[in-house]
């Protein structure tokens, strides 16, 4: 019987040792193999460039291949949903977005994921100011000039955004509201036919990311008012806030962030985060990321799940007042 009992317990316990190297085993061995970073718009814009200036790191310090996958359409809902339907092993990431897992959630109700339920966060990766830009042609130097014109001429003039919900055209909704001020938006299907149009004249006002409009503000083929971050940005430092320019409460910044499918392991989102930390942490990166007018931010999983929460409470309030609704 004592002989019974001992083969027992010596069984019970290699099973609990068995269960406890299993449950250690993800985060021990991840990753085994090459990772798919799903990105949700297409190659070349800033999304692009961040992720695969991150991914780069990652690549480096773990030694496998972390592999872009761009997947746009839909301001970031299609590859947004490709992510969330993905097996939760730390295999497949999201490059997430503030319009795909904030704007677009305020806006949409029946998008095919859940922001909040669908997804592990692992941390904050980068804060993106928009810039308010004007035509030159525009009589306006400032905020407060272009408050004072669009007063003056109330529905004359068109600010241009990449599409309903888009950040630049929350943002503009976002001045409006704050100014009462009256603009008319002209969405477009893209950043290029809209800056387009507005070197052309056709579209006098824009907010936008900074990487695709210094180089115009530099060559004074656009003029610069303000930027939507709350502090001044580096890579345009003379600039002032949208708030030093006279709108209190005014704040427009895109973030990104990486995230996991949910149910994901606790122990990978950990391992994930520490690594992205360390690599926004590091001169080089913050370097290579003020070029592109982005400021690294890392975070930790329950901080982003907050900064998720008052964004999205922010937009929604935007939206109601302007009364946006999708097309």
């Amino acid at each position: 019987m004592k002989r019974k009992n001992l083969m027992r317990c010596a069984t019970t316990c290699l099973l609990t040792a068995m269960l406890t190297m299993a449950s250690a085993a993800p985060a021990q061995t991840y990753p085994i193999r090459p990772i798919r970073w799903v990105v949700t718009y297409p190659p070349g814009g800033p999304t692009d460039v961040v992720a695969r200036a991150i991914g780069a790191k990652l690549t480096e310090a773990w030694g496998q291949q972390i592999v872009i996958d761009n997947r746009a359409g839909a301001g970031g809902v299609i590859g947004t949903d490709i992510a969330a339907k993905a097996v939760p092993d730390g295999y497949t990431l999201l490059f997430g977005t503030s319009a795909g897992l904030t704007i677009n959630p305020a806006l949409n109700s029946k998008l095919p994921y859940d922001a909040v339920k669908d997804f592990s966060p692992v941390s904050l990766l980068v804060l993106n100011p928009q810039i308010l830009v004007v035509h030159p042609a525009v009589p306006a130097n400032s905020v407060k000039e272009l408050v004072a014109l669009a007063k003056a001429r109330p529905g004359q003039l068109n600010y241009a955004s990449v599409g309903i919900g888009s950040p630049n055209h929350m943002g503009m909704e976002l001045l409006k509201a704050l100014t009462g001020i009256d603009i008319v938006h002209v969405p477009y299907k893209g950043t290029g036919p809209a800056i387009t149009d507005l070197l052309g004249g056709q579209v006098q006002v824009m907010f936008n990311s900074m990487p695709s409009v210094i180089p115009l503000v530099a060559s004074g083929k656009l003029k610069g008012l303000a930027v939507g971050s709350v502090q001044r940005s580096p890579a345009v430092p003379d600039i002032p806030t949208v708030v030093e320019a006279g709108v209190p409460g005014f704040e427009n910044v895109t973030w990104y962030g990486m995230f996991a499918p949910a149910k994901t392991p606790h122990d990978i989102i950990v391992k994930l985060n520490k690594q992205v930390v360390q690599i926004l942490a590091s001169p080089e990166m913050a370097q290579r990321l003020a070029s592109q007018g982005a400021e690294p931010r890392s975070s930790t999983p329950e901080e982003l799940t907050k900064f998720m929460r008052v964004e999205s409470e922010r937009w929604k309030k935007v939206i109601k007042t302007a009364g946006i609704k999708v097309e």
